[in-house]
């Protein structure tokens, strides 16, 4: 009996105390909405008030901009090639090294030209010999060609028989050819020689373009074969980007349409683009056309290679 009535006064108390936290919490809460939405606590935060974020000005230029689809390329130049080598040979000697800006027609390297330049000096030997031959048949037709005139006028009057100015007739005649079967033999020694001039000239490693060596293959001494890479050039400007469309901005991107061009190798760049081509036709297995633009101005650190973005205005 008397552990029942402590069971019951316990109980009590649990009861009492859980209703005045509740009313104490109930309480609280109330105060802290009439202070939040009291005028006169406007100004001064109020303990357990929240507090409203403060608004944000936003740049509807920038937000609308930054929502506009964007294309990538790199950044390209139109001259751009490997040098290779015209023919077999090693390398005697190399004049530039990577990073170097050479002019168009300018020696880059050299090979072994030594053998072809001999051959070269007897082909034009041999076309010098050929063309005194030549000069002295020519020499000796004139003489035949005077012999027959002289046999014909004896022939006119009556002084030389038929037989000898049919002989001399023919003499004249087959002098000729002989004038023109050593003129053949020159002509061939001239395209001998010529040959040997253009292997001459192959042995020579010429810039086709005014550039910058981005890489240079070889090393002197080396051995190489027709078709070998020997320096990688290219040139500077004016750089260009290709990039491909999907077909529903067609007939919004046109020649001379200026466009910003950014690339995130550069943060902090903005350049102008001038679009240089665009392609008539739609790529059906793609659904795209391409675009080619052209930079225009400073070009700042932008280099052949990057990769650069395009932002395009949204297709209506």
């Amino acid at each position: 009996m008397r552990t029942l009535f402590l069971n019951l006064v316990v109980g009590a108390a649990i009861l009492i105390d859980s209703c005045g936290g509740n009313k104490a919490t109930s309480d609280s809460s109330s105060a802290a909405i009439r202070n939040a939405t009291s005028p006169d606590n406007s100004s001064s935060p109020a303990s357990g008030s929240i507090p409203r974020p403060a608004p944000t000005s936003l740049n509807s230029t920038t937000a609308s901009k930054e929502n506009l689809p964007q294309v990538s390329g790199p950044i390209i130049v139109e001259h751009q090639i490997e040098v290779m080598s015209q023919r077999d040979g090693i390398v005697a000697k190399i004049f530039v090294d990577t990073g170097a800006r050479v002019k168009a027609g300018q020696l880059l390297a050299k090979l072994d030209d030594r053998q072809i330049a001999a051959n070269l000096e007897a082909a034009r030997a041999k076309s010098r010999g050929i063309e005194a031959d030549l000069k002295n048949w020519q020499s000796e037709a004139q003489v035949l060609k005077a012999d027959y005139a002289r046999a014909q006028n004896l022939w006119d009057l009556g002084l030389t028989s038929e037989e000898q100015l049919q002989h001399a007739k023919y003499k004249a005649e087959s002098d000729q050819w002989d004038i023109k079967r050593v003129e053949e033999s020159l002509n061939t020694a001239r395209q001998e020689q010529r040959s040997l001039e253009i292997e001459l000239e192959k042995t020579k490693i010429i810039a086709p373009f005014q550039a910058l060596v981005a890489r240079r293959y070889l090393h002197e001494g080396q051995n190489v074969a027709k078709g070998d890479r020997m320096f990688w050039i290219t040139a500077e400007g004016p750089l260009l980007m290709r990039f491909t469309v999907p077909e529903n901005f067609f007939g919004r991107v046109k020649p001379g349409q200026l466009l910003e061009v950014n690339s995130p190798d550069v943060p902090g760049e903005s350049h102008a683009a001038r679009v240089k081509q665009v392609s008539p036709v739609i790529d059906p297995s793609s659904g795209t056309f391409e675009v080619l633009v052209e930079l225009t101005g400073d070009r700042g650190t932008l280099r052949p290679g990057m990769t650069a973005n395009i932002r395009l205005e949204n297709p209506r």
